[in-house]
């Protein structure tokens, strides 16, 4: 489980930082922010 939480983390930022290169800015900074409440080490959601 932990490491599908750490898989599923890692691409919402990556799509984030994607989002935000292609200019858009909120969406990305909200994958962002989701993908670090996701991770294990954020306040998991799945806790």
């Amino acid at each position: 489980m932990v490491t599908l939480l750490w898989i599923l983390a890692v691409v919402l930022v990556i799509a984030g930082i994607v989002g935000i290169i292609r200019g858009q800015l909120l969406w990305g900074i909200v994958l962002i922010i989701v993908g670090l409440l996701v991770g294990p080490g954020g306040v998991s959601v799945f806790n």
